[in-house]
């Protein structure tokens, strides 16, 4: 497994609406590509930069994110809201990503992120 810290200058406006530095974690396992943001809190416009940064990563190296990753302690509901329809894995605790589905990523025992624990 490799774990890059990508940082790297946008220089159009497609993440922050201005030309900007582009900070994002990658991780690479078995040839996944596992983009992840850890932060203390997370509000909608968080998701969507986060997307917003992944989709850049995408397009700048020519490789499509196998899955999209947010651990936070702190996310209001309207923020899951938009993280799952981005299609963002949201959970509470880096503990509680399933370690599972970056070896076999079509496995779903049918739990999406932390919203359904129980």
């Amino acid at each position: 497994m490799e774990v890059i810290n990508v940082n790297e200058f946008g220089d159009e406006d497609e993440v922050f609406g201005r030309p900007d530095q582009i900070e994002l974690d990658v991780i690479i396992k078995n040839g996944l590509l596992i983009h992840c943001e850890l932060k203390s809190s997370m509000s909608k416009s968080d998701m969507h930069i986060f997307e917003r940064k992944v989709r850049f990563y995408e397009r700048r190296h020519g490789r499509q994110a196998t899955r999209m990753i947010v651990v936070s302690p702190m996310i209001d509901d309207p923020a899951r809201q938009v993280g799952t329809k981005l299609g963002i894995e949201i959970y509470p605790d880096s503990l509680d990503v399933p370690m599972w589905r970056t070896l076999v990523p079509s496995f779903s025992p049918g739990l999406q992120g932390a919203g359904n624990r129980s």
